[in-house]
């Protein structure tokens, strides 16, 4: 095993620091990032990168999907959306069609736009119990 770098530590420590509203905005920006890869690994016909990071893709957001908490009615809701976004994943790993990637990106990039500003509501996730919240 070798030894940890200093990002690798940093990124580490990151991880293991967050709150669960941080924890839940790494995983969009990584699905994310891991989307816009495959598209542009599609575009250069390199298969083999663009299934990895399709996979990536599609097990985050298998990850957002599994954790869901039936007891809110909207879980429902995106229950639908994330079943949505894997089946077009799946066209996605077949087809390597960089226009379906392209619509799951919408969709998670408007997803995590929506999730910051719940963050930004709920002070990174707390409730905010009427106070005002002065840190930003």
């Amino acid at each position: 095993m070798t030894p940890m770098n200093g990002y690798d530590a940093y990124a580490r420590n990151k991880i293991l620091t967050a709150s669960p509203a941080e924890l839940t905005l790494m995983l969009s920006e990584g699905a994310i990032k891991f989307c816009n890869i495959a598209i542009v690994a599609c575009e250069n016909h390199d298969i083999e990168k663009a299934h990895n990071n399709i996979r990536k893709t599609d097990r985050i957001i298998e990850e957002f999907e599994i954790t869901l908490d039936d007891k809110y009615p909207v879980a429902k809701d995106f229950h639908a959306v994330y079943s949505y976004l894997r089946s077009c994943l799946r066209h996605a790993m077949i087809d390597k069609d960089p226009e379906t990637l392209r619509e799951v990106l919408k969709h998670l990039r408007t997803m995590r736009d929506a999730w910051k500003d719940v963050m930004k509501l709920t002070a990174n996730g707390k409730k905010l119990d009427g106070q005002t919240n002065i840190a930003g």
